[in-house]
Parts: C-alpha cells; structure tokens; sequence
C-alpha cells in the first residue's frame, strides 16, 4: 500500500460508490479527526454503515478498517501541532470517560508492541549494549524522561554512561566528541520527531558507533540511521505523549541487560547497598 493514502483516495474517487463517497471526501477534509475515529463513528458521521466504512478500507488495498486507520494516524501524527491535537483528542474523547479510554488505549499499544517486537533485533541491541565501551543515550522533550530512566538503571550495570543533556545542537556535538566505533548510541524520538536527536544519530553513525533507534513506527526517520531498531507503539492523549509502551519496552531492555551482566551488576549492587545504608539514603523500616 502507498504511503500517502489521501492521494490513493484521490486517484480511486471516480470509482467509489456514492457511500464511499461520502467517507472519501470527509477523510480528505478532516483526515486529522477520521484517523482516530472508529469505522462506527465514521460511519454515522457521514450516514453510511460501519459495513460502508469497512468495504471502503478494503477498496483501498487494507486488511481491514483498523489497517487503514493506522496508515492514517502514522501519516498525520508528527504533522499535528499541539493546538490541533487537543482538537482531534475533544473529538476523539467524546462524552466517553477519560480515565478508562486513555487505560485502555495504553493497555492496546502494549499488546500491539509486544506482538510486534522483533524479538532478533532486540536480542542484538541487547548485545551490542553489552560490548560498547560507552553507551550514549539521547532522548530530548518528552522523550527525555525515556532516556533519563534507561540511563539511571544503565548506570548501575555499566562504567561508562553518557546521558546527553542538551538544549542545543552545539551541546550534542559537545558531549559526543569522543564517540567511536566501540561505542553505542541509543537515540529515542517519537512523533513529533526530534530533530536534535536525528542529527546526534547522523554524527554518531557517521563516526562508526553502533547506533540503536527506540522509537514508534517503521515510517520513523529514525530507522534508517539505525543499526538495531526497537519500535514500541505510542499514541497521543490530547497535547500530551502516551509514551507507556515505549517505557515497558525499556523496561525490558533494562532487564535482559542486567541479565547479560549478572555477576559484575550483582558485586556493584553489593556495593552500593551498603553505601546507602551507612549514609542512610533510604528510609529504615520502622522498628529496625
């Protein structure tokens, strides 16, 4: 299936039904509101059945409405600005309760990105993590948070832990100087993509470290800079960046590392337990 689906929509107008239509020119006006929209509520939206929606999908090559729905969502998602984001998401909520539609939501791109996850490519980001002299690890706004927790894990296993803080270009080139062929960058960016992140990869790559991509979708530009890429399904909840998946992926990652490194992280641990117990880094228990 191509890539831009409005202008397939546009090329098979002349051959649609009168039904298919009505959805045809509602998704080329308000594509930003139909991607998010269920083949019921697109339907009565246009006053076509969900069956029109569904054979519409299928007319246009998918399998499936949920198929074409999704090419829609990674087409627009890093074009939205944050104003049109609250916009789709008022649409998209409804009168439906919040708490339990962006949950379910959440549980669903986990179950899609462990369903997904190519279980070679993660076993060889695991390895190659494991060989690198240096681990660079770069994650800018709200991906921030991503990088800041594989780095605060990362440094309990490994020496050498680079977490790039910037607000600058100059500051990525700053704190990745010295990056090599024995070294490895971790660059994680999710729509809208980074472009700081995505021109720290071209450095580093082009510098012979090992590059690995943490990010959403395979129309990522992130993936061709990326020797091992990890995609772990995230969704937008109104201006804000549903990033659970992405988190429970690295959370795995952190995991199948430690493994790896078992008896070294075992003797650091050691270590630190009992720094924190002398200068009392963690609350006692009561009675102790």
């Amino acid at each position: 299936m191509r890539n831009d689906i409005l202008t397939a929509i546009q090329e098979n107008m002349a051959s649609f039904s009168k039904g298919q239509k009505l959805i045809a020119n509602y998704i080329l006006n308000y594509y930003d509101k139909a991607a998010f929209m269920t083949a019921s509520r697109l339907g009565k939206k246009v006053n076509v059945s969900e069956s029109t929606v569904v054979r519409f999908a299928a007319e246009l090559g998918y399998d499936g409405y949920p198929n074409m729905q999704r090419a829609l969502q990674e087409m627009i998602r890093n074009k939205l600005t944050s104003v049109q984001r609250i916009e789709v998401a008022n649409d998209r909520f409804g009168d439906q309760d919040v708490l339990s539609t962006v949950m379910q939501s959440d549980m669903e791109k986990i179950r899609m990105t462990m369903e997904e996850t190519d279980r070679d490519s993660f076993e060889q980001a695991v390895e190659t993590i494991c060989n690198a002299r240096t681990i660079y690890i770069l994650g800018v706004r709200s991906a921030s948070v991503l990088a800041n927790f594989l780095a605060f894990y990362f440094q309990y296993i490994f020496p050498r832990v680079v977490n790039i803080d910037t607000v600058s270009m100059s500051e990525v080139f700053e704190q990745t100087i010295h990056v090599d062929a024995d070294d490895v960058f971790i660059g994680m960016s999710f729509p809208r993509y980074s472009r700081r992140t995505i021109t720290a990869m071209e450095y580093a790559r082009s510098r012979g470290a090992h590059v690995i991509a943490i990010t959403d979708s395979t129309a990522s530009p992130l993936l061709q800079l990326a020797d091992h890429s990890l995609i772990a399904k995230s969704d937008m909840a109104s201006f804000v960046d549903s990033l659970v998946a992405p988190l429970s992926l690295i959370n795995a990652l952190i995991v199948a590392v430690s493994r790896k490194k078992g008896n070294e992280l075992q003797v650091t641990l050691g270590k630190l337990e009992e720094i924190w117990s002398k200068y009392e880094v963690y609350e006692k228990p009561s009675g102790n």
